[in-house]
């Protein structure tokens, strides 16, 4: 027995177009809302120092940055043989006798490829070598 007459309903008229068009404006909003990270080239971890002083902040130094895997070498951010990285160095001095060059290398890397960026620096003419750590547990 069917006490109650039921009508059919008919389903929801929902309208692609417009969810599409709100979908579009949030995604832009967040594109253009996120700020983008610059990512690093390589990821070091650098060794740890007790008597690390702070750098220098005024001048941006020239980065050479050493491995634990190959490609060893970065310069600049960008990897380079040590061919590269000592042409690049003598044209730096050859600009500026003072310029800056920072070594980043990670606690795992292979010293005999450390020893070759510092000769190759030393033969390039580079005064100013330094190195990043990072300071130590105590």
């Amino acid at each position: 027995m069917q006490f109650t007459n039921r009508k059919r309903r008919q389903p929801p008229a929902v309208i692609i177009v417009s969810l599409i068009d709100v979908l579009i404006v949030v995604l832009i909003f967040l594109v253009a809302s996120t700020t983008f990270k610059r990512p690093s080239a390589v990821r070091l971890e650098l060794p740890e120092s007790s008597q690390g002083a702070p750098s220098d902040t005024n001048r941006n130094p020239l980065l050479i940055e050493v491995t634990k895997e190959p490609p060893f070498f970065y310069f600049n951010g960008k990897s380079s043989t040590i061919e590269q990285i000592q042409s690049g160095l003598k044209t730096a001095i050859g600009k500026d006798p003072k310029t800056p060059v920072a070594l980043r290398a990670d606690a795992k890397a292979p010293f005999g490829e450390i020893m070759k960026i510092m000769d190759a620096a030393k033969s390039a003419g580079v005064n100013n070598l330094s190195a990043y750590t990072k300071k130590a547990a105590e």
